[in-house]
C-alpha cells in the first residue's frame, strides 16, 4: 500500500517472492520392535496419520521388513505432535512402539 503523504510503498510490498521460504519438513518414522502388534501399527497409521487401510498396511510391512517406515512429511510442530501422540497411544495400549522424526 502506498503512503498517501509520501508516495512510499509499504514494506510488505517490497518483499521479493524469493525471500519467502517454505518451512523445513520432517519425516515421521515408526520403528520395528518385537512386541507391538501389526494390527496396532495399522491402527496408529489410520488414526494418527490419516492413511487408508492399504497405505497403512504397506507402511506397516515396511516397518516389519526394513525396521522402519515413513509415515509422512510434516512441519516441525506437526511432526512433534504426531510423535508425541503415537507414544501416548502406544503407552496406554501397553506397547513400546517407537516413533521419531528426522529432517528431510
Amino acid at each position: 500500500m502506498t503512503d498517501p503523504f509520501t508516495g512510499d510503498r509499504a514494506d510488505s510490498e517490497l518483499l521479493d517472492e524469493r525471500e519467502v521460504k517454505e518451512p523445513r519438513k520432517y519425516k515421521v518414522l515408526l520403528h520395528n520392535d518385537d512386541y507391538t502388534t501389526m494390527d496396532f501399527v495399522v491402527e496408529i497409521l489410520i488414526r494418527v496419520f490419516r492413511k487408508s487401510e492399504a497405505q497403512a498396511t504397506a507402511i506397516m510391512l515396511s516397518v516389519h521388513n526394513q525396521g522402519y517406515g515413513i509415515c509422512g512429511l510434516y512441519t516441525a510442530e506437526v511432526a512433534e505432535t504426531k510423535v508425541d501422540l503415537v507414544h501416548r497411544l502406544a503407552k496406554s495400549a501397553g506397547f513400546p512402539l517407537k516413533c521419531s522424526m528426522e529432517g528431510e
